[in-house]
């Protein structure tokens, strides 16, 4: 008996790989695309370091003419979770990523490479498990977990590395009439690859991001296909990313220690070996020391914090853009008003050391980017939301469309827009003070800043409404008339005039405008107090400055 009787017993049933070869052929795409892949389980929620991952590969992919595949690795069925395919789908279609092939949902798929899953592989992985067996270089192991614990029990108490390999591999081998007798008679027993690494050897591999880097030559016999039929993450990776021609592997530096072992399989299966790209992780400032973000301790891990918050979609984009490229805010600052999928993101420019996550930077993106939006487009954002979070802030927005797009509209879209909103969240705080039930209904505690006495204040509020209000005049009449106020109460028509000699007033022209902004808002800062007297109307104003 020889190795291809051996690999009949254990998979009678396998085509033969070159019908894969053949179903799957090379792509037809332009010098250079780059096809890659993200492979994400559907276990959990989508981690922050995905969306980046996803975010950096769409650039690249969308710049290079290539192809962005969503592929789930869903082997690991005790850990699945129930409609986890759409978590993922969903998560990442809410930040306006989209894939060119992959899962559509649980069960559609788009693209000529598939299944998309790997559980629906399962005989693709076992051809080729099946042609390393007949080479020799894979084999039926019938260890008991009672043998495997005996082994690493051994290993321990000898202090020396542990694993199945070499000496420790006990059915490496074992003769193939053996093997076929023992899988005849119904013994239990997987597939491992058999490795010719030795861990005493060194290889030097080339990563996109990292650059050299040396590691021990892989020994280890590992499993490729498991009891059940399906494989390991380790031989599936291999498998798919060769039959989907995938060029490039980008992703998260916790997988380089895998390289000598991915580097071997692609060796022995006869693959050429994609071009591994390793990029530095997120991390996280804990009192000084920095740490990997975690799903356990931090609630920004997961993407559907940004959604809860209402950080829009476009700023975390743009924020993990500038982690993925360092360069990307210089870009920015120079292109304030082009699309994000003009910059060229660069791979070897990806941080080795990676960056620490930074809520307040991630902010401050968010207002640079809301300040843009249109108050067309920054009211249906924030009504998606509130549909979802806020009843209240809702019922502001229905109420009356036309007046919420007024209030929404206020210093915007002009040369110096409004940054007072860094997220969906900050808004009906930012507004409710422009609807009148609300307003009246609020206790508030009038602080009018530097003019102190209550019977001033009052003094001033009511001259305005008796001799300088006017809802007809232009913005710089309307500011003339609070300079004409100001001089009347005795108070510093300019404020450069006060700031060379204070003690000539009491005050200037801006203690006037406070008193006035506070009477009409409550608050001592807000946006352009005129076009907020414009979208109030003269009822409301006159009812607030005599409340």
């Amino acid at each position: 008996m020889n190795y291809k009787d051996l690999a009949d017993a254990v998979f009678p049933n396998a085509k033969p790989i070159e019908y894969y070869e053949e179903k799957y052929p090379e792509r037809d795409l332009p010098e250079g695309a780059i096809v890659t892949r993200f492979a994400p389980s559907p276990t959990g929620f989508v981690h922050i370091g995905g969306l980046m991952q996803c975010v950096i590969v769409r650039q690249i992919t969308r710049q290079t003419n290539g192809v962005f595949i969503l592929r789930i690795e869903d082997t690991d069925q005790k850990r699945e979770i129930e409609d986890g395919v759409n978590q993922i789908v969903n998560a990442i279609h809410d930040f306006g990523i989209e894939f060119d092939e992959g899962m559509l949902n649980e069960t559609d798929e788009k693209g000529n490479y598939g299944p998309y899953k790997q559980s629906e592989r399962a005989e693709i992985y076992q051809a080729y498990a099946k042609y390393l067996i007949e080479q020799g270089k894979a084999y039926p192991c019938f260890a008991t977990q009672e043998e495997l614990e005996e082994m690493r029990q051994k290993q321990e108490a000898a202090k020396i590395r542990p694993g199945y390999y070499g000496v420790w591999a006990k059915y490496r081998n074992l003769p193939v009439d053996e093997a076929i007798e023992k899988i005849k008679n119904g013994e239990h027993y997987i597939v491992r690859f058999k490795s010719m690494g030795n861990e005493e050897k060194k290889i030097r591999h080339h990563d996109v991001i990292k650059g050299n880097i040396d590691f021990p030559e892989n020994d280890q016999d590992i499993v490729i296909i498991k009891a059940d039929g399906l494989p390991t993450y380790h031989f599936a990776h291999a498998v798919d990313d060769h039959l989907m021609r995938v060029t490039h592997v980008i992703r998260s530096d916790e997988w380089v220690s895998s390289i000598p072992l991915h580097l071997e399989l692609f060796r022995v299966l006869g693959f050429k070996t994609p071009k591994y790209c390793h990029y530095a992780p997120i991390l996280k400032d804990d009192d000084g020391k920095k740490r990997k973000i975690s799903k356990r301790k931090d609630p920004e891990a997961a993407v559907s914090y940004y959604h809860e918050e209402g950080i829009p979609a476009q700023a975390v984009c743009e924020y993990l853009m500038n982690i993925g490229n360092s360069n990307f805010e210089l870009w920015r600052k120079a292109n304030p008003n082009a699309d994000i999928s003009e910059f060229k993101f660069e791979i070897n420019k990806m941080s080795v050391s990676g960056a620490v996550f930074d809520i307040v930077k991630l902010l401050d993106v968010s207002k640079n980017v809301i300040s843009k939006y249109s108050k067309e487009r920054l009211y249906d954002e924030v009504y998606d939301w509130a549909k979802r979070y806020d009843a209240e802030l809702t019922d502001l927005l229905e109420r009356d469309k036309e007046y919420a797009l007024k209030v929404l509209g206020i210093e915007r879209e002009n040369v110096k827009p409004r940054k007072d909103i860094s997220k969906w969240s900050d808004v009906k705080h930012a507004i409710i003070y422009m609807f009148d039930d609300k307003f009246f209904n609020d206790k508030i505690e009038y602080d009018y800043g530097k003019i102190t006495d209550k019977a001033e204040s009052e003094k001033i509020v009511k001259l305005y409404v008796e001799k300088y209000f006017d809802i007809s005049d232009d913005k710089q009449t309307w500011f003339n008339k609070i300079k004409d106020l100001a001089e009347e109460v005795g108070y510093a028509r300019e404020v450069k005039d006060y700031k060379a000699n204070p003690e000539k007033w009491p005050g200037h022209v801006g203690d006037i405008s406070t008193v006035i902004r506070v009477k009409l808002t409550g608050r001592q800062n807000t946006p352009d107090m005129y076009e907020i007297m414009q979208v109030l109307g003269k009822d409301s104003v006159i009812k607030r400055l005599n409340k």
